[in-house]
């Protein structure tokens, strides 16, 4: 054998090696994560029009926009404290067309499912549309699909988890599919394999069809929102992914500040402290589209008030926070990339704040989100179609095995035997 033919056959055994290796990381990375994928994907999928579909199951709050101010959080305080005098108003959420959502919670009342009252508030005349009350435990729908996209409904520590590293076992296999994916050799029969489904075929023709050829069409997406999503749970990921895409940059970490408790009750009402807080920020911002506030908490002396501010319809990349001492109205400086205008962000920094729109695909507006709803709920598909496939072939394989393979003597006899004479 010629030195050519040696170097041929190692690398046909090189390749061989490999293929087997990344068929083997895909089937059974597949099989590990299929559910986490599943849920992930296509809780994914619902949550990304949460907006739109509450407000078509809440026509009430759609408020027409008009070109008149909206009201003071003092006034909002009033409403609160006489419809439920034992509770205070935690945070608000306001977007234009729509009523004020305000969210109040007594003392006992503190926590993630700790239940509270909701409001939704006409923003020009102050009346209230419609009240929702949650008891401890209780979520609304979307919440309920939010934790399941989050943590899979498990105990946030357990469950944080498993999605974080299950989204990172699904960005292996979707790099690992594409591999098997690629033919050996590009011609008609195998781009027709590749490209298109044969509809008019078996069902485990068509089963492999929709998990090949729309796994690669998606795969690009999938990729951005998996990558995307890990941002949020991964910290060792977000902080190299934000050191790559900045040149070398160190991700700043989360600034939490407080009042200075000691300054309590001498200038500001919690009351005027809001009202002031609230026309600095809108003076700032008078054409946004959308505003969340909260409330100091005035059992804590410590708390502040957060006004985030909102340029954009449906959009959040853009978005401005400012955070004020509820006593003294001093406004603390944030640092990194959240302490200044988008516009000011480095290529990195702009990219980081893009990345809940990229994740959800509001970055390209209502289509963008079309497009990730569908990619999603293909998402979702692959881990179904991926188990029938494996199950098929192993069904098949084992149906062979058990199948009793006639003798040479049988098929013999069989085939020499005369076929009878018809009188």
């Amino acid at each position: 054998m010629t030195n050519g033919m040696k170097n041929h056959v190692k690398k046909k055994n090189r390749e061989t090696l490999f293929t087997r290796i990344n068929k083997w990381l895909h089937l059974w990375l597949g099989l590990i994560s299929g559910v986490i994928v599943f849920v992930v994907c296509l809780t994914g999928c619902i949550w990304v029009f949460n907006e739109e579909i509450t407000g078509l199951l809440q026509p009430e709050t759609k408020i027409a926009r008009q070109d008149k101010p909206v009201i003071m959080p003092s006034r909002l305080y009033e409403i609160a404290y006489r419809l439920y005098p034992d509770k205070s108003p935690a945070y608000a959420q306001y977007q234009q067309g729509r009523s004020i959502t305000l969210n109040l919670k007594s003392p006992k009342e503190q926590g993630r499912r700790a239940g509270g009252t909701t409001l939704n508030i006409n923003p020009y005349t102050g009346k209230v549309v419609s009240v929702t009350e949650r008891k401890k435990g209780q979520v609304d729908f979307f919440r309920f699909v939010l934790n399941g996209h989050r943590f899979l409904w498990l105990p946030y520590e357990i469950g944080r988890p498993i999605v974080n590293y299950g989204t990172l076992i699904f960005v292996i296999l979707l790099i690992t599919g594409l591999i098997w994916w690629y033919p050996k050799k590009w011609n008609k029969s195998t781009r027709e394999k590749s490209f298109k489904i044969k509809w008019g075929a078996s069902f485990k023709r068509v089963n492999l069809d929709l998990h090949n050829v729309l796994g690669f069409y998606s795969l690009i997406f999938l990729l951005f929102i998996a990558l995307t999503g890990m941002v949020y749970g991964i910290s060792w990921y977000s902080k190299g992914l934000y050191w790559v895409t900045t040149g070398g940059e160190k991700l700043t970490e989360f600034q939490r500040f407080e009042s200075d408790s000691l300054q309590s009750g001498k200038r500001f009402t919690p009351q005027q402290a809001m009202d002031l807080a609230w026309q600095k920020v809108i003076t700032r911002h008078p054409a946004s589209e959308g505003f969340y506030y909260t409330f100091p908490d005035t059992s804590r002396a410590k708390t502040t008030i957060g006004v985030t501010v909102y340029p954009s319809k449906g959009q959040f990349y853009n978005n401005q926070s400012y955070t004020f001492d509820q006593h003294t109205l001093k406004e603390f400086a944030r640092e990194g990339i959240y302490g200044i205008d988008y516009e000011e962000a480095s290529a990195g920094g702009k990219l980081r704040r893009m990345n809940y729109d990229i994740h959800i695909g509001s970055i390209l507006g209502f289509p963008g989100k079309v497009l990730a709803f569908l990619v999603t709920l293909i998402g979702a598909s692959l881990p179904i179609t991926g188990f029938l496939i494996w199950y098929g072939r192993k069904f098949k394989k084992k149906n062979k095995r058990s199948k009793p393979q006639k003798s040479p003597t049988m098929i013999k006899s069989k085939a020499v035997e005369p076929e009878p004479v018809e009188n």
